[in-house]
């Protein structure tokens, strides 16, 4: 489809359930003539790769889009799910754009209005909008990346001269693989230990002037180029070391720690780690955007490969008339259509998470619970939704055969560029483990003050038995299950209510399991690092089935609020080929615990070629309804196809 080409009916009405809240937001970017499009295998050297991302992001300054994060105080709408929505449908073009724009705008920017106090907005974010400000978000170091609270960066206050002393004590303490910081930005958020007469209150962040306006390296910093990467090479990562660089007071972003004019540190929090995990929370739309930027770059994989497999032809059909298409085969259905299922899910679970986000950053939620919640669910859904984008990508490459393989077909560029997606914005093991964490402690404000081995413990002890908790579709989602047959019957999995019953148990299945092994690291004689160890495959497992069942409701609720007709009849089947291709994915342990047979295993697999077959004739429909204008699509092998 192109802006100007409308969709048929169907896939209308699908795409109106895809783009969500912000669908206003998805159609003017659409319609968006200098919206930054992926041009396929572009042969730039390094710095021109750059100075061209540079342009696309500068483009956006000052955009609808950008002012849609910002306070309102300076001329921004607050309104922080219009920001990431657009954002994600950059993550459809140029993901050198799509990165570099959410470390200006949502990184840095986001530090700044998160963590700063008004002077802090007035005085930096109308130049970090309209990109005469350019900055960096200097947070990982080389010794630290996913421990963040133990990164050795130091700010420490001079009362003397009413200054922050900025200082990289060892090699370990360098700023790496900074977005911005090897070629463009000027000044950086710098997380660093905070020092106040000697005494540390933890990791707080500073702004750090790094360049001067003609570019050169300010006194006392040292910057470095990452180079080439296997990706993103428009992005200018670079590497940031401290030399006793000072610091007016000010600098520091005091909402949440502030010295005052005595040279006293004072906190509104007084617990630590409290302070800290708080702190953290405030920035989890970064970790929002990632997650929509893979979900973006895997469903334009999706667009490319289904919309090829209908009209790539092999071999001819035994009745001799004609070759068959390939998406014909089964095979090939199982390589794509369980995930294209799969990316429904995870889209309509991101876009109730950037609701719940939006509802939080506006106040009209302002629940503890609720912002702990959101953080660990932010965190399962980016690992889930990056490491989905990994596998899809690779799996729609191997699907266009050795047309997949050749640069203009834009598959090389989709795997190398959202690759770092895995690591990025908290690495996907971790997250993992930090979801599972929030899952055992019930999201409670006591395992912000604990460490992590103290948070396991409080949780495996407060585990008995879970409560799966609805924090999509309510009532809707318990009503379904209260009605459903038994879920060990044979027709449980043609219910809905039944469906969502199965996933509820393996979920809370394997959370009370967990907490039972946990619970030993609290002996006397135990080994605690031992024990967690020994169930860090467990607990992974644990969180993965989790945002399975999140995504089901998501998708359960979204079909709900589709209005009757050929559009929602297709949902409903795309949802339950999400379903059956889970629990087949999944069925080992669904028959080692009792709850398939495996005559039942068996139909689950038989179920699932069923509907491969009965979504197959709408799969060019399907993903029609991801709206992805043409001009973004744009490969060689496609218009080849038109030729023959």
């Amino acid at each position: 489809m192109s802006a100007a080409q409308p969709l048929d009916p169907v896939a209308d009405q699908i795409r109106a359930v895809l783009d969500g809240r912000w669908a206003d937001v998805r159609q003017r970017l659409r319609e968006d003539p200098d919206f930054p499009v992926a041009e396929p295998a572009l042969e730039l050297g390094l710095e021109e790769h750059r100075q061209r991302t540079l342009e696309m992001v500068t483009t956006l300054g000052g955009s609808e889009l950008v002012r849609a994060g910002l306070p309102s105080k300076v001329g921004g709408s607050n309104d922080v799910g219009a920001a990431v929505t657009g954002l994600e449908m950059i993550g459809y073009g140029d993901l050198s754009v799509f990165v570099k724009a959410g470390v200006q705008f949502g990184l840095f920017g986001g530090a700044i209005a998160a963590l700063g106090t008004e002077r802090h907005h007035e005085r930096y974010l109308p130049g970090m909008a309209d990109l005469s400000l350019p900055g960096c978000f200097a947070m990982t170091e080389t010794g630290h990346g996913s421990d963040v609270q133990s990164i050795l960066t130091t700010a420490t206050y001079d009362p003397a001269e009413d200054e922050l002393v900025v200082h990289s004590p060892s090699p370990a303490a360098r700023k790496d693989y900074i977005g911005g910081a090897a070629r463009d930005a000027r000044l950086a958020a710098v997380f660093a230990q905070l020092v106040v007469d000697g005494e540390s209150h933890g990791v707080h962040c500073v702004l750090v002037p790094i360049r001067d306006k003609s570019g050169a390296a300010m006194p006392g910093v040292t910057i470095t180029d990452c180079g080439s990467k296997m990706g993103l090479r428009g992005v200018d990562n670079g590497r940031l070391m401290f030399d006793q660089v000072r610091v007016p007071r000010d600098n520091l972003l005091d909402k949440y720690g502030a010295i005052d004019d005595s040279g006293r540190y004072s906190s509104p929090i007084e617990n630590i780690n409290r302070r800290f995990f708080t702190m953290l929370g405030t920035l989890v739309r970064g970790r929002v955007t990632v997650g929509a930027g893979a979900g973006a770059a895997a469903r334009s994989a999706l667009a490319l490969a289904i919309r090829y497999g209908m009209q790539r032809t092999q071999f001819h059909h035994p009745d001799g008339d004609r070759e068959v298409v390939i998406l014909d085969y089964r095979g090939h259905q199982r390589e794509l259509l369980p995930r294209l299922a799969r990316s429904y899910a995870l889209a309509l679970a991101q876009n109730a998470l950037v609701e719940k986000m939006a509802a939080i950053a506006s106040g009209e939620i302002d629940s503890e619970h609720e912002q702990r919640e959101l953080e660990s669910r932010a965190a399962g859904i980016k690992a889930v939704t990056t490491d989905h984008a990994t596998d899809t990508i690779q799996a729609c490459r191997e699907a266009c055969g050795g047309a997949g393989y050749m640069s203009l077909n834009r598959f090389t560029d989709l795997k190398a560029d959202t690759d770092v997606f895995a690591t990025f914005e908290g690495d996907n093991t971790v997250l993992l483990q930090l979801l599972a964490k929030g899952m055992l402690t019930n999201y409670k404000t006591e395992f912000t003050e604990l460490d992590t081995r103290g948070a396991i413990l409080f949780g495996a002890r407060q585990v008995t038995t879970s409560v799966i908790e609805h924090t999509i579709g309510g009532s809707l989602i318990q009503r379904l299950i209260s009605g459903a047959p038994g879920k060990d019957g044979d027709d449980a999995l043609l219910d809905r209510g039944g469906q969502l019953a199965l996933f509820e148990d393996r979920e809370q299945h394997m959370t009370e399991t967990l907490a039972m092994r946990l619970r030993r690291a609290g002996d006397d004689d135990a080994d605690a690092f031992a024990v967690f160890n020994d169930a860090q495959d467990h607990l992974l497992d644990t969180a993965r089935a989790h945002v399975d069942r999140i995504a089901l409701e998501a998708f359960v609720t979204a079909i709900d609020t589709t209005p009757e007709g050929l559009g929602r009849d297709l949902l409903a089947k795309v949802c339950d080929l999400y379903v059956f291709s889970t629990v087949e994915a999944n069925r080992a342990w669904y028959i080692e615990h009792g709850r398939l047979s495996s005559s039942q295993s068996k139909a689950v697999i038989a179920r699932t070629n069923e509907l491969l077959g009965e979504i197959r004739p709408y799969a060019g429909t399907l993903v029609d309804a991801f709206a992805i204008p043409d001009a973004w699509l744009t490969t060689e092998m496609m218009a080849d196809l038109a030729e023959f």
